[in-house]
């Protein structure tokens, strides 16, 4: 996936999020799965705004940016270190 990709991606998880709070507008869906929802897409949109920063850092370095590590998403019992 190179950064065009993700670009792509973060649009479309935020498309997605505006679809969600307007179905929950519509009463379409109830609070509870517009929340549990939105805690998933929170979590790939940080998954993919941390991945492209790693591959601009990388290129700025001078380092490939092909294969740049993620970290694992944070399950919110403790902070990440």
């Amino acid at each position: 996936m190179d950064d065009e990709d993700l670009l792509r991606l973060v649009r479309d998880l935020v498309l997605e999020e505006r679809v969600l709070r307007d179905r929950l507008s519509r009463g379409e869906i109830s609070l509870e799965q517009e929340h549990q929802r939105l805690a998933r897409l929170e979590a790939q949109l940080d998954e993919c705004w941390d991945l492209l920063r790693e591959r601009r850092a990388h290129r700025a370095a001078g380092l490939a940016p092909d294969e740049p590590s993620t970290r694992p998403e944070w399950d919110g019992t403790d902070f990440p270190s």
